[in-house]
């Protein structure tokens, strides 16, 4: 873990556990790593010390420094007033953040032997459920913590706290309980990004998780290499349809750290076409610096503003500009039209949402599932999740985004007839252009297929 990350990393926990203890009870928190336990830094509460545990390579050590305590008796006696906080605390971090092997908790500006209270990662923390109640209970704090809308969040939080004093979730199955739970909150929150649900056993992604990364769950980077790669990070399709018109079927937009090589290659095969039609009917979501990838190869340079995303836990702003190279040829001064359905959703909304915006694309198709959250999906127990929409997106065209209403289409018409509708259009453009004749007839062929049907789907869709 970098240096910037670890920064990133103890801001997002101080922030938490503070929001978790009483006001004054935490004064902050030091993320400490095996080089810091050589030499510490100038941080507040990071002063080298011998005594304590050994921070091997790949650990790191959270440091609590607590507040109303100046010795060891003293925070020995905050201790037992925050017994429980601690603990769960500490449930928490073996579930979001396994790397931390070690908690402490410790006092201000101590003389070696620093007075502290050590908790060492417990396995079984995180192979054991919570009982509704308590399960209930964090799922509030999570959300408290992060949901974009803080107003919504509390009356959501409050609605929920209502039905759990009347003992409605008491005796739940977990699978009742998820369900239940996501239902109630979206009678305030009606957000298809926030949801509780089931998980395997074990730890889940690092707590609490790296901003900045939307998705259906959790961000692109946390997912492992096996959901990559075995779905060519999200292209099943990447051709020259007859008449010279490109075709991308994408799936998923995939982190350009990982995909970038697959989506230059994708891109190279279709950048000798006269239009291109890019599906996204399939598409539930994934990174915003792929969309930002994929979208600069439409545009020619670093120039067009094509999104900002509000980050709540910060409160910053991060604006996403084309990028000034791009791995092969951009796709200029040809159509370009986007396939969109009802299951198109998140990161695929923001493509086709930011390419309308900005008059590059003719969307044809269905109204898109409407979720513009960026969400971080955090372990509540062993086997509850909850996914929390962190973000918000912002077109600087619009001022506004997708959420609720979905990406209208320029052309509606159902999604099983979206292909033949943008295919007609691109070979009308190739008829009349300055194709040469092999072309022209390959493009009036294929238009004269298109009423065509064929095993349940229109003779000219890809197969």
């Amino acid at each position: 873990m970098q240096r910037t990350e670890l920064l990133q990393l103890e801001r997002f926990i101080d922030r938490e556990v503070k929001a978790r203890f009483a006001p004054g009870a935490v004064r902050r928190v030091v993320v400490r790593r095996h080089d810091d336990d050589r030499a510490g830094d100038d941080r507040p509460g990071d002063t080298p010390d011998g005594d304590g545990p050994a921070i091997e390579p790949g650990e790191l050590l959270v440091r609590v420094v607590v507040g109303g305590a100046d010795d060891q008796r003293s925070l020995d006696d905050w201790a037992q007033a925050h017994q429980a906080g601690m603990k769960r605390m500490r449930r928490e971090l073996s579930l979001r953040l396994p790397a931390a092997r070690w908690l402490e908790f410790t006092i201000e500006d101590a003389s070696p032997p620093r007075p502290r209270i050590t908790m060492p990662d417990d396995p079984a923390l995180t192979g054991a459920s919570l009982p509704p109640r308590e399960a209930v209970t964090t799922a509030l704090e999570l959300l408290r913590t992060d949901y974009v809308f803080p107003d919504r969040a509390e009356q959501a939080a409050a609605a929920v706290e209502a039905r759990l004093a009347a003992g409605e979730y008491d005796g739940l199955d977990e699978d009742t309980l998820a369900e239940r739970l996501t239902s109630h909150l979206h009678e305030v929150c009606p957000d298809r990004h926030l949801r509780v649900r089931t998980r395997p056993r074990g730890p889940g992604p690092a707590w609490p998780g790296r901003p900045g990364e939307p998705g259906p769950g959790q961000p692109e980077r946390a997912r492992p290499a096996s959901w990559r790669r075995p779905g060519n990070y999200g292209i099943c399709r990447a051709e020259r349809l007859d008449g010279n018109v490109g075709y991308l079927d994408l799936h998923a937009v995939a982190d350009p750290e990982e995909a970038g090589p697959v989506i230059a290659a994708a891109m190279e095969l279709v950048s000798g076409t006269d239009a291109l039609i890019i599906d996204l009917r399939h598409n539930g979501g994934g990174s915003p610096h792929g969309v930002v990838f994929w979208c600069s190869y439409l545009f020619p340079d670093a120039n067009t503003h094509l999104n900002d995303i509000f980050y709540r836990p910060t409160g910053e702003t991060r604006q996403f500009w084309s990028l000034a190279w791009v791995p092969g040829p951009r796709y200029l001064d040809r159509p370009v039209y986007v396939l969109t359905s009802a299951q198109t959703f998140s990161g695929g909304e923001d493509f086709c949402y930011t390419l309308q915006a900005q008059g590059r694309a003719e969307l044809i198709g269905e109204a898109t599932g409407g979720g513009a959250h960026p969400t971080r999906t955090v372990p509540i127990s062993a086997t509850l999740a909850i996914s929390v929409p962190f973000a918000r997106s912002v077109n600087p065209v619009t001022g506004t985004n997708w959420e609720g209403t979905g990406v209208q289409p320029d052309v509606a018409v159902p999604a099983a007839g979206a292909f033949d509708v943008a295919y007609g259009k691109a070979l009308r453009h190739v008829l009349a252009s300055d194709a040469p004749p092999p072309l022209v007839d390959q493009a009036r062929e294929a238009l004269a297929r298109l009423p065509a049907a064929g095993r349940g789907q229109p003779h000219g869709e890809p197969r």
